[in-house]
């Protein structure tokens, strides 16, 4: 197995509210005809997925997915980007968990849970800077 993720399917319980938030956050959808509404991102794609159909894909009941403890990064150039895009995702509806911050590493994080309960971190990794197009690295580029 190479080492990398393609897509992240969400569950979400409304796929128009939840594509409404990510279109407000100026994500663009691209076409998909088979119920999934997917936005691409550099080298993935995020797929919006009926919450009802992913557990039925699994062949689960819908009680057996649970909510998982897991965060959804996207990783910005600065700490003032993190304070932006924080402020986006609020306006767009999201709860902000964590208001954006320094933490103990030397970077600069912040959380909100989506309109669709997933959990996203905005960050900044100075240890970690983007590629030119944004791709992350753990180390960096």
């Amino acid at each position: 197995m190479e080492q990398r993720v393609s897509l992240i399917t969400l569950g979400v319980p409304d796929m128009d509210k939840a594509a409404a938030f990510y279109d407000a956050l100026g994500w663009t959808r691209a076409e998909s005809p088979d119920g999934v509404i997917a936005y691409d991102l550099i080298s993935q794609t995020l797929g919006l997925y009926p919450l009802e159909k992913l557990a039925e894909d699994m062949g689960l009941p819908l009680s057996a997915l649970g909510a998982g403890a897991m965060t959804l990064s996207h990783n910005t150039r600065s700490a003032q980007e993190v304070d932006q895009l924080m402020q986006a995702a609020k306006a767009a509806g999201a709860e902000v968990l964590r208001p954006a911050g320094e933490v103990f590493w030397g970077g600069y994080i912040g959380y909100f849970r989506a309109p669709d309960g997933h959990i996203w971190e905005i960050a900044h990794n100075p240890f970690s800077p983007l590629s030119e197009e944004g791709a992350f690295r753990w180390n960096g580029f």
